[in-house]
């Protein structure tokens, strides 16, 4: 395994719409290692292959029920229900935080590594990391979605709030 290059802001990758994943091969499990391993380096809740420069229908999760990681290829959201607004930022923004809706439950069809199809669901943050993660594989960025950036006195105070 391997850390990846976190690409930021401005790189034509992240702007892109990815290609479906047709080989379920040792080149693809050693994507998803490496980018497991990017992950936790990271600290993030998810990330997408075009992250860290694959323009291919991958992504990761991190499952705030098991607190393990998700793989998902070619996900397709199937289902979701209520709203949710909160702090969002992403890997491949740093420093930029903002408040931003999202549905509360998400449903996803994805693949797993050996290629079988499989469903998972998830609530709060989970949900928000499935709508996140599956948008950067449609070329979009969660900053499409914020209406103000917190400075870092704001964060700081949303940040005590929620603790409280």
């Amino acid at each position: 395994m391997a850390l990846r290059n976190i690409v930021t802001q401005g790189e034509d990758c992240l702007t892109k719409v990815c290609r479906p994943v047709a080989s379920f091969d040792s080149r693809l499990h050693t994507l998803l290692d490496d980018m497991a391993e990017t992950l936790e380096d990271a600290n993030g809740a998810g990330l997408a292959a075009p992250q860290v420069g694959v323009l291919r229908r991958i992504c990761l999760v991190l499952d705030e029920d098991t607190e393990e990681y998700i793989e998902l290829i070619n996900p397709e959201i199937i289902a979701m229900s209520g709203e949710q607004t909160g702090l969002e930022g992403c890997l491949s923004v740093p420093g930029k935080w903002g408040i931003v809706t999202r549905p509360n439950y998400v449903r996803v069809r994805a693949q797993d590594r050996d290629g079988n199809w499989f469903e998972a669901e998830g609530e709060g943050l989970t949900a928000r990391a499935f709508c996140h993660e599956i948008e950067h594989l449609d070329g979009h960025l969660f900053v499409e979605h914020v209406d103000h950036f917190l400075t870092d006195e704001e964060l700081q105070d949303y940040i005590s709030e929620d603790e409280e």
